[in-house]
């Protein structure tokens, strides 16, 4: 099947496992997964990944390999494991509020310009680099502002370009932001962006892609199960790349909600 219109695949991934479906193979990048995620989170329906999209941070996340013979050998032969979602509260782009679901990582504030970005212009030369130059050419024209947090009972609030919470380890083509990010433990890994300079961006932003930016003075490192984020303007709000709405949001985490098939051994 194939989806014709946005949020599509969540509806035939929904009516799929209302069918009685026991596997869904879901070929695409990030965006597809997470609208798959949307259609059968909470459901006794496992998926497999075949990824062919252009970040496929989520199959990285979960170790299923990019090569299709490799990734099909993982749908049929893989183990199951069951990971965690983060159902998110958010302020709609049409301005009503919604509730929905994401898999990998979901972020407040430059993150969803960046996505953005990325996925209105050409892709050609991959992912890692079409996300690095779409948050270089963001970051000069962002306005940085003040924003309002809590992770479950610790409160922060200042001047911060992004909050990124993380179920998985990779986004953004492979940066590898939350490098310690287990989907299976019941908490997020909560990564606050302070006020960086341009110095301290183009220093860090090619070490992210090992997991060696931190420590950093301007960053901060959480975990927690519920999260909110507001700010006197609203911020745009980013699920597994894709950006449905704004601030004010609110995150938290449904334990085991999605049972994703992986290399047998993980």
């Amino acid at each position: 099947m194939f989806s014709e219109r946005p949020g599509h695949l969540a509806d035939l991934a929904r009516e799929a496992a209302d069918a009685g479906a026991e596997r869904l193979v879901v070929v695409g990048g990030d965006g597809s997964v997470n609208e798959v995620a949307n259609g059968v989170a909470q459901r006794d329906v496992e998926i497999a990944v075949i990824a062919r999209g252009t970040g496929w941070d989520f199959a990285r996340s979960q170790g299923i390999p990019r090569g299709i013979d490799d990734a099909v050998d993982v749908a049929l032969n893989g183990t199951t494991r069951e990971i965690d979602l983060g159902r998110v509260h958010y302020h709609s782009w049409a301005g009503t509020d919604e509730t929905g679901w994401f898999a990998n990582v979901a972020s407040v504030g430059m993150s969803g310009a960046i996505a953005q970005r990325a996925n209105e212009t050409s892709k050609a030369l991959g992912g890692k680099v079409s996300y690095y130059w779409a948050t270089l050419a963001v970051f000069v024209r962002w306005q940085t502002g003040e924003m309002r947090l809590t992770i479950d009972d610790e409160t922060r609030t200042g001047r911060m370009i992004d909050v990124m919470v993380a179920n998985g380890r990779y986004l953004g083509g492979g940066m590898m932001m939350c490098p310690q990010a287990e989907p299976d433990d019941g908490l997020f890994d909560v990564l606050l962006i302070g006020d960086v300079t341009r110095r301290d961006l183009l220093f860090t932003l090619p070490k992210s892609y090992r997991g060696k930016h931190l420590p950093h003075p301007r960053l901060e490192l959480l975990r927690g199960r519920v999260v909110t984020v507001d700010a006197d303007e609203p911020l745009p709000v980013e699920l597994d790349g894709e950006q449905p709405g704004t601030t004010p949001v609110r995150f938290e985490v449904v334990p085991r909600a999605l049972r994703v098939r992986v290399p047998s051994g993980q």
